[in-house]
């Protein structure tokens, strides 16, 4: 018969590995505790006061949740776990940031076969961090442990986030007409997308020397972490930017994404030749034999959030963020789609 003290430790399961994580992690997490955080670590579940958004002429909730995918097995093969929270949070900004949303609070999921807790308090401190940037509460989570679910040596990371925006302030894409123009801000690299292709394509090279065509080990160009656009959208709006509509260049990359803020009868015409496609895309294409538009379903292709304004906008855009902005194509008359010129 198994010990009664160690048979759930002995079926796979450590509640005490649990624990650890848990107090290793705590001071990171609630660093990003706000006012409005009434209960958060611990609690059964997180207490948020909604009294300052009372305040707000007529609040609307904006809730999104997402995954880093198999970004997670690029950690893993390099054992680097601090960026991959970064990852999940800015991501998550940004999707709701689309609709104008600013964040509240987030909520993580941490699963893995075996918890190792410094593993895991590493990746919710990244986490926690970038919490703590956007000023967004960290205000609770999961950490399973899962044998049988997950595979050795796996981790599973998934976000949730809850932001707030102005009923008359949402950006919906309704206003988007022909002649409008499509701006973009630059990616950090391959952001959370794609990395089944890109780990595919990638399998043969080294990815701890510097790379010849990278100028940086490949691991760590794979691991830079996706980038929030939060600080970026802010400052346009404040200074009077007028913005029709926002995307986030995720899976499906920018032939999947624009269509999704399009309003009927109208589309997109991108010119790549208006920037200049990060190398380690170009890597991904030849070593991996990937065809030019099948490149730009899977990745942002050096794109990480596209704003799209009237004409009279691209001046003041170019003067309040500089080099950080690109005008990469304009809206025509269409039913929805996105042609990349050359491409499709």
């Amino acid at each position: 018969m198994p010990n009664r003290d160690n048979a759930y430790t002995q079926a796979g399961v450590n509640i005490d590995a649990g624990h650890q994580a848990t107090e290793l992690m705590k001071t990171a997490v609630q660093a990003t505790y706000t006012p409005e955080v009434l209960a958060g670590l611990g609690s059964f579940g997180g207490l948020y006061d909604l009294h300052h958004v009372q305040q707000m002429k007529h609040p609307v909730l904006v809730a999104s949740t997402d995954g880093v995918g198999t970004k997670t097995r690029v950690a893993a093969r390099l054992n680097r776990w601090g960026s991959i929270g970064h990852d999940i949070v800015n991501h998550c900004i940004n999707d709701i940031l689309v609709q104008g949303a600013r964040p509240l609070f987030f909520l993580d999921y941490v699963a893995s076969s075996r918890l190792d807790p410094e593993q895991i308090a590493t990746i919710v401190r990244g986490i926690a961090t970038a919490c703590q940037a956007a000023g967004c509460a960290l205000l609770g989570g999961e950490t399973a442990e899962m044998p049988g679910v997950y595979q050795d040596n796996e981790v599973d990371l998934v976000g949730t986030i809850i932001g707030v925006v102005e009923r008359d302030q949402l950006i919906d894409g309704s206003r988007i007409e022909v002649g409008d123009v499509v701006m973009a801000l630059p990616s950090s690299g391959l952001h959370t997308n794609g990395y089944t292709l890109a780990r595919a394509a990638l399998a043969e090279e080294s990815w701890l020397d510097p790379h010849p065509d990278l100028d940086y080990p490949l691991g760590e160009v794979l691991l830079t972490p996706h980038r929030s656009y939060l600080p970026q959208i802010q400052r346009l709006q404040e200074m009077g930017i007028d913005i029709h509509g926002l995307a986030h260049i995720t899976g499906g990359g920018l032939v999947d994404n624009l269509p999704r803020v399009l309003p009927e009868n109208t589309a997109v015409s991108i010119t790549p030749s208006a920037w200049t496609t990060p190398p380690i895309f170009t890597l991904i294409q030849e070593r991996g034999q990937v065809s030019p538009a099948e490149m730009y379903r899977v990745f942002n292709m050096g794109l990480g959030m596209v704003v799209i304004v009237s004409p009279t906008q691209v001046s003041l855009m170019h003067k309040i963020l500089g080099d950080d902005v690109l005008e990469v194509g304009h809206i025509t008359a269409g039913k929805q789609t996105v042609t990349i010129e050359g491409i499709n």
